[in-house]
């Protein structure tokens, strides 16, 4: 074994620990919490909310909508996959082999965009928060995977039956 490969093999096993030990745990109740708060507002306070909105306004959050949703999802599916590996369900090669179908990489508009001065507030804190999480997860992925968001970019395939098949495999319905 050369060097370069002892010291990935170390790399990945440091990265590895850390998703075994304590620090995981505050990170999975953070996105599972997130995904609940979202749900939440978006079936009610978020849909009161969008009713007021001018039309490129509505227009906008109905597409930063999806792509919270979106992103959430990929990020809770990663969560449960590696929880699913922590706990003894599922091996790295198999969490390795269905986290291929998940895309860490939803991008969000830009706050210059028309309307998004408009949104509520509660809205664009949950765009910002999942935002700010799912480049914590894919900076985790990354450390222990090795795969870049360009390597993750360059993918194809369906990502909505990807996710489908992935979230039943998941909850081991597959």
């Amino acid at each position: 074994m050369n060097e370069v490969s002892r010291e990935a093999a170390k790399t990945v096993r440091l990265a590895e620990r850390r998703l075994h030990s304590d620090s995981f745990k505050p990170l999975y109740n953070e996105g599972m919490a997130l995904v609940e708060r979202t749900a939440e507002y978006l079936d009610g306070r978020g849909r009161a909310a969008a009713k007021g909105l001018s039309r490129p306004a509505a227009t906008l959050y109905a597409a930063e909508s999806m792509r919270l949703t979106t992103r959430l999802m990929q990020v809770a599916s990663w969560l449960l996959l590696q929880r699913a590996f922590n706990s003894g369900e599922m091996t790295r090669d198999q969490v390795a082999s269905e986290k291929s179908k998940v895309r860490l990489d939803t991008p969000s508009a830009h706050q210059e965009t028309l309307g998004w001065t408009e949104l509520p507030d509660e809205f664009r804190e949950l765009v910002d928060l999942s935002l700010r999480l799912q480049a914590r997860v894919r900076r985790m992925d990354e450390e222990i995977y090795g795969q870049t968001t360009e390597q993750t970019l360059n993918r194809r395939g369906n990502p909505v039956s990807d996710q489908i098949l992935l979230l039943k495999t998941a909850f081991g319905r597959g």
